[in-house]
């Protein structure tokens, strides 16, 4: 089995899939490692770093794609919306790719893959179970993205987030709230409170409650009962508008009273909710940041520009995109280890690429994105066939005079 690394070529992107220290375990299970000449380049690992460590470099792209069996990425097509499409042509049938693929939001690119014949695994869709953990990476990559949330908000503050006593009399501490405790909320909790903060966080999820406690945040409990508040695999649930409606208004103090917010509040395949309002923002004192980590799903912020920072009523407003690439040598580490744990989860499961590939494995079957052509994911398919519906109705209505 051969496994191959390609160089990341979303713009910007510093990240790699693997680190030179995997590569001995790879080699250990009876693979061999190619890695794309400058992959590593990005987090100060030199080609000599995979060689050392038993990998064969290749000096083109192409090459690794024509000899690799498994490919392996952090942003495959799909994840990367501006020039992923690149590397459709040199995938084949059966060969696996594995990496972020942003199946549930963009449905229509993973037919694509499957129109190649790639065998396509999705971490966004690994399963939240105890056996998946070592190889979550969207987790993994949350955790780094909520920390790193923080540092922007505290640059961008003009106050100080911790409480200090000095000659010139005492500083108090900033007051930072944190909407939507997932992986990256509770890590930005975390961080928040290393900092000196004084840190509060909302969720409409009350078994979360326990864990904003248990980080030293204070609970903000609203008077507000969300139905079926998560769903099986531990996500938040999508809530109707007059829900949301009455959340904002509930919330209007409390952010009104903070100085840094940061929003993570995110329902798998839906569009971000809007919970801060424009009129909420205008209630901040300036000088006041709101950090917003679901901007790349339209924003849990009213003014929030995708990928931009904005200042609006003195309040400055962070959208930015891929947070955790910022910070690309603990996240190429920990990335790396979802891979390597995953990839050889596979292995023991039936050889990639053949019938033997055990579908009865719940892990495996839940990952399995495409294969034969064909997108084999049901709750894939059942997004891809609603935005084929939704793309041929608007085709129709362009169609009337």
């Amino acid at each position: 089995m051969i496994i191959g690394i390609p160089r990341e070529i979303f713009p910007g992107e510093r990240r790699v899939a693997l680190v030179p220290a995997a590569v001995p375990t790879l080699v250990k299970a009876g693979c061999e490692v190619v890695v794309e000449t400058g992959a590593g380049s990005g987090v100060g690992y030199a080609d000599t770093a995979y060689t050392e460590k038993g990998a064969r470099v290749a000096s083109a792209r192409a090459e690794v794609f024509k000899a690799s069996d498994v490919v392996v990425q952090v942003l495959c097509h799909g994840a990367n919306d501006r020039n992923g499409r690149d590397d459709l042509p040199l995938l084949r049938r059966d060969q696996a790719l594995i990496g972020f693929l942003r199946p549930l939001a963009s449905p229509l690119t993973v037919r694509e893959i499957a129109a190649t014949g790639a065998m396509a695994f999705a971490f966004e869709l690994m399963p939240r179970i105890t056996r998946a953990q070592s190889m979550d990476a969207l987790s993994s990559m949350a955790t780094v993205a909520g920390y790193k949330a923080v540092v922007v908000a505290a640059a961008a503050l003009p106050r100080l987030f911790p409480m200090l006593t000095t000659a010139a009399g005492t500083i108090t501490p900033a007051r930072v709230l944190v909407v939507g405790t997932g992986v990256a909320g509770l890590q930005a909790i975390a961080t928040g409170r290393r900092l000196g903060a004084v840190v509060s966080a909302y969720d409409l999820r009350p078994a979360a409650k326990e864990q904003v406690q248990s980080l030293g945040g204070r609970f903000v409990e609203l008077p507000l009962e969300a139905a079926d508040s998560q769903d099986a695999r531990g996500y938040a649930r999508a809530q109707d508008e007059t829900f949301y409606r009455r959340q904002r208004e509930l919330l209007a103090r409390v952010v009104a009273e903070s100085d840094v917010v940061i929003t993570a509040a995110l329902v798998p395949g839906k569009d971000a909710p809007v919970l801060i309002t424009a009129d909420m923002v205008t209630a901040m004192a300036p000088g006041s940041v709101i950090v917003d980590l679901a901007a790349e799903r339209g924003g849990n912020c009213q003014l929030t520009r995708p990928n931009e920072t904005v200042v609006e009523h003195g309040v400055t407003v962070i959208g930015s995109f891929n947070l955790a690439g910022t910070a690309p040598y603990h996240a190429s580490q920990m990335y790396s280890k979802n891979v390597t744990n995953f990839v050889l989860h596979l292995l023991r499961e039936g050889r990639l690429g053949t019938p033997e590939l055990n579908l009865e494995d719940e892990i495996t079957r839940e990952t399995l994105v495409t294969r034969g052509g064909e997108v084999v994911n049901p709750r894939v398919r059942e997004i891809l066939a609603a935005a084929i519906a939704a793309g041929d109705a608007a085709a129709s209505d362009r169609g009337r005079p």
